[in-house]
């Protein structure tokens, strides 16, 4: 029995001796059950007809069908599939041309390419986006691209997930022509010009594939050298492999390893990831009405200050950027002037508008100029005296109702806004560098911050296009304190006989973007070292210490801005490991009576994540994140975690309470400081219970 919707969102009208079907699925026409019973339906009515001679497809809307109906992930499928539908589309008696605009993306492209003509409208875009779901084209997109369009090309748009515009679409063969017009006048003209014969009719499956076995052997050696994070292509470019074979075995197999996809932990990592960018918006504050920010005002200048000025001005919004002396003032203007020409040249900002948007910006040494901005972001140095000047002098300019942001990485917000007379507007917005580039936005509320406030903060990230998170007060919020603990651990490992070579490799073929050491060779092996003097003073006296790091900053080697630092650097090329620190790991060893043993790559992985999922637990324990999802967010848009894994706590769910805690008590028997088991994931563990179900309850 058809479903109800199906009529509705896939009609047909007639012209003479020619046919249109419409699809209209607001917003993004995607291919959900009833798309698919409406274009079945319509195609079998208008093929039984006899008289016609050409069909066109097009959609209604800002888009061609963009791919997969979201509602309909993690339901059993429903008849007719894609596939099937594709299948019907394909031996249609009638032929049809497929009119694109906007973008048609995954089984949008697949029901193109099974259509036996292909029109993109002007400016439009194709792409085959499974894989940055973990899954691969499981509708013969794997099948029909390589029959149309050379090896390469195929494999480009199957393997990486990204786009490519229409024009280019029409020179590699995907398409057979590019036209201007709206799309129902252009379906139409594409069907009389398929029915005189001016547009020729390419059935796919008839089409002989010329598979350049070089191509795939070359992609094969790249994704294998990848690791973990070659899994997900390597699949799709398995069952691109099949294009070659019989056209109904290539389409059994391409749908075998779909299936497959779809079962694995890289599926479940990637629409997880795919999931939180959405959740972390579900705020208590969600319903309150945002303040107006039209102007914004930037305190420093340094690489924070200048990253998160060019953001704010990359978002259309007028910035004023407050130095203390005029040669630093000048040096903020050419940093953030170089950070909007990168922008040109990667495609960020459209060169026409350069000067428009450096017009935007004014620097300034006087404060006074703060007073009429609508929002105020504090990027000074970290320390709660310099803070805590600012503020109070922020308190006495700033107009009634601006937002006064700080930018601090750890410091207590409460105490930053118990300087001055209005705590309700007093907010964290912690960026990450670089500001202009990172997504993650840590939106931190302050005992007394103004809902209101909270509201004008995820505003702000999602005009900014970041991935807002909302976090409670604590040293280090979400990200940093998590990660104030998890990097004790390797640096444990470190002193107990891993390398932090080995470290570094052993991590990034898990997936993570890089390793720890050269993480922290990038940052600035001065910025940890000021954090560990800060907290130096309340550190336990039975918390093991590793003062390797505290050895080579002493020495004035910060990693990649001074050429050494965990490892040596040429040109910011790294070309080997410090020559000094075998002599600072033997003599602190010697020290403390250690004797270094060897590490697997898995236990070195295994102790990382733990002691990650450890304190992320105690995060949400303590209410200091909203939801484990909301942990799983920070990570994935902030720290590099590696996002076909989903996440700590994700990962902790895959791995299994049990197992964790079992972890956790041996470990514990070498280092009972560090290794403590939090209540929560004990009591999980007693009670089988997930993290997963946590985020439903929300």
């Amino acid at each position: 029995m058809a479903n109800a919707d199906a009529a509705a969102v896939v009609t047909t009208e007639r012209h003479d001796d020619v046919a249109l079907i419409r699809i209209d699925n607001p917003p993004v026409n995607a291919a959900g059950i009833a798309l698919r019973e409406g274009l079945v339906k319509a195609v079998r009515e208008l093929t039984a007809d006899g008289e016609l001679k050409a069909i066109g497809l097009y959609c209604a809307g800002r888009t061609f069908v963009a791919g997969a109906d979201i509602r309909e992930f993690g339901k059993p499928p429903k008849k007719p599939s894609l596939p099937e539908v594709c299948t019907v589309l394909e031996d249609s008696t009638v032929p049809i041309v497929a009119v694109t605009h906007g973008t048609a993306l995954g089984g949008g492209l697949e029901i193109a390419l099974s259509c036996q003509a292909r029109v993109g409208i002007k400016g439009s875009k194709i792409g085959l986006p499974e894989v940055k779901l973990g899954l691969l084209p499981g509708a013969g997109g794997t099948i029909r691209l390589p029959r149309v369009t050379d090896t390469e090309t195929a494999l480009g748009l199957i393997t990486s997930g990204n786009p490519i515009a229409a024009e280019e679409a029409l020179r590699a063969g995907i398409l057979d022509r590019v036209e201007e017009g709206e799309p129902a006048e252009v379906a139409l003209a594409m069907a009389r010009a398929l029915r005189d014969g001016e547009l020729k009719p390419r059935r796919t499956r008839d089409l002989d594939p010329s598979i350049d076995e070089t191509v795939l052997k070359d992609a094969r050696a790249k994704f294998e050298k990848l690791g973990s994070k070659g899994k997900v292509p390597m699949r799709a470019l398995l069952a691109m492999s099949h294009a070659g074979d019989n056209f109904e075995d290539a389409l059994a197999s391409e749908r075998e390893l779909f299936m497959e996809a779809m079962k694995s932990d890289e599926h479940a990592g990637l629409k997880h990831a795919f999931f939180a960018e959405r959740a972390v918006s579900n705020i208590p504050e969600a319903r309150e009405t945002p303040r107006d920010i039209d102007s914004v005002g930037v305190i420093g200048g340094g690489t924070m200050g200048s990253g998160i000025s060019t953001a704010m001005l990359l978002s259309g919004l007028p910035v004023t950027l407050v130095e203390t002396a005029e040669d630093r003032a000048d040096a903020a203007r050419q940093t953030i002037e170089k950070n909007l020409d990168g922008a040109v040249k990667r495609g960020k900002l459209q060169a026409e508008k350069l000067d428009s948007v450096k017009g935007k910006l004014t620097v300034t040494t006087d404060m006074q100029l703060l007073k009429d901005v609508d929002l105020v972001i504090e990027a000074v140095f970290e320390s709660m005296e310099v803070k805590h000047d600012v503020f109070g002098q922020l308190d006495k300019i700033c107009k009634p109702g601006a937002v006064l942001a700080s930018n601090t990485s750890y410091l207590n917000i409460d105490r930053i806004a118990e300087i001055t007379s209005r705590p309700e507007d007093v907010i964290g917005l912690h960026f990450f560098s670089p500001a202009h580039v990172m997504r993650l936005l840590e939106v931190v509320v302050a005992d007394k911050t103004a809902p209101d406030v909270v509201a004008t903060g995820f505003a702000l990230a999602k005009r900014l296009k970041k991935v807002a998170v909302r976090a409670e007060v604590c040293d280090g919020f979400i990200g940093n304190r998590i990660l104030s603990h998890y990097a004790k651990s390797t640096g444990y490992m470190m002193l107990d006989g891993a390398s932090p070579q080995q470290i570094d490799a052993a991590l990034e073929n898990w997936g993570a973007a890089m390793g720890p050491f050269s993480v922290g060779d990038l940052a600035g092996l001065d910025i940890g070292m000021a954090e560990r003097k800060r907290r130096a003073p309340t550190r336990p006296a039975e918390e093991r210490y590793v003062e390797v790091a505290d050895r080579i900053t002493a020495e004035g080697d910060y990693g990649r801005k001074t050429g050494k630092g965990w490892y040596v650097y040429e040109d910011g090329k790294k070309t080997g490991p410090n020559p000094d620190l075998e002599t600072y790991l033997s003599e602190e060893r010697e020290a403390k009576g250690i004797t270094p043993r060897e590490f697997s790559d898995e236990e070195i992985v295994e102790r990382y994540i733990t002691a990650m999922i450890s304190e992320a637990t105690r995060v949400v324990e303590e209410g200091i994140a909203l939801r484990p999802i909301d942990v799983d967010a920070v990570f994935l848009f902030g720290y590099g975690f590696p996002r076909h894994r989903g996440g700590p706590l994700h990962t902790a769910d895959q791995i299994g309470a049990k197992t964790l805690v079992d972890r956790i008590e041996r470990y514990a028997e070498e280092d009972p400081h560090y290794w403590q088991v939090p209540d929560l994931l004990r009591r999980m563990a007693a009670e089988g219970t997930s993290f997963a179900e946590m985020n439903e309850k929300g």
